[in-house]
C-alpha cells in the first residue's frame, strides 16, 4: 500500500523540490497551499501548476487572513519589500507563518490518517527566518505528538525537511535530477500579476546565486523593469 504525506506547497523553488523528493520516495502527496494575504497571488497559480505536473492525490487551498495582523512586508502593503540585503531577521519574515501552516497540515494529516508531513524549509541559504531552523521543526514535531489524538494513541507524526541542510545550488541540482520545471515556480516577494520576478529582493538574489553556483541556466521570468 502506498504511503501518503501532506506536503506544504507555496509555489516556490524549495517547496516544488520538496514535493518532487516526496514523490520520488514513493509518497502519494496531498498538497496544501495558503492564500494568507500575501502581496501577490502568482505563487498560488504556480503551486497549482506544480501540483498538476507532479500528479498529487489532492491539492487543497486554504484562505488565511494574516494580512489582518500585518507585521511583514509580505502581508502589509505599507511596508516596502527591501531591495538590499538586511542584517538580522528581515521585514519579510511573516510572524508565526510556518507554525500556522504546519498546524493546518497537521490537522489535515490527522483527518486523512496520514503520519508524514513534508515542508521545504532550509537552514543554509535562507533569509534568517527563525521558523526554518532544525530546532524549531523538532519542537513542532514534539508538539504534534503531544497535542493530537493520533499521537497520543500511538500513531506519531513525522515532519520531513528534505532540504534543511542543502545549499540553494544543491537544492536546484537535486530538483533538476528529478525533472522539476523551475520555470513555473515563483519565489519573488514582489512578483507581478504574471509571476515575473523583480530580480532584487532577497528571494530573487538567493535564487539567482543558486542557479549560478549550480552551473544551470536561470529560467526565472523577470519583469521588464527589473531592479538591479
Amino acid at each position: 500500500m502506498m504511503k501518503s504525506a501532506v506536503v506544504l506547497l507555496s509555489g516556490g523553488l524549495d517547496s516544488a523540490t520538496a514535493l518532487a523528493i516526496a514523490r520520488a520516495e514513493g509518497f502519494a502527496c496531498y498538497a496544501l497551499s495558503f492564500d494568507y494575504g500575501q502581496r501577490h497571488s502568482a505563487e498560488l497559480e504556480a503551486a497549482r501548476c506544480i501540483a498538476r505536473s507532479r500528479g498529487v492525490a489532492q491539492h487543497k487551498f486554504i484562505r488565511l487572513g494574516l494580512d489582518a495582523i500585518g507585521g511583514s512586508a509580505l502581508t502589509d502593503q505599507r511596508i516596502a519589500v527591501p531591495r538590499q540585503p538586511q542584517s538580522g531577521i528581515p521585514v519579510t519574515y511573516v510572524p508565526a507563518r510556518n507554525t500556522i501552516f504546519l498546524a493546518y497540515a497537521l490537522g489535515w494529516a490527522e483527518v486523512l490518517g496520514i503520519s508524514d508531513i513534508v515542508i521545504g524549509v532550509n537552514a543554509i541559504d535562507y533569509s534568517g527566518y527563525p521558523d526554518c531552523r532544525p530546532e524549531y521543526i523538532q519542537a513542532f514535531e514534539r508538539l504534534a505528538n503531544l497535542a493530537t489524538r493520533a499521537g497520543v494513541e500511538g500513531h506519531p507524526f513525522k515532519i520531513h525537511t528534505p532540504l534543511i541542510d542543502m545549499s540553494k545550488a544543491d537544492i536546484i541540482r537535486c530538483g533538476m535530477g528529478l525533472s522539476v520545471d523551475y520555470s513555473i515556480t515563483v519565489s519573488c516577494y514582489a512578483a507581478d500579476a504574471k509571476g515575473r520576478a523583480c530580480g532584487a529582493c532577497d528571494a530573487c538574489r538567493l535564487r539567482a546565486v543558486g542557479f549560478a553556483e549550480a552551473g544551470i541556466d536561470d529560467p526565472t521570468r523577470y519583469q521588464p523593469t527589473r531592479y538591479q
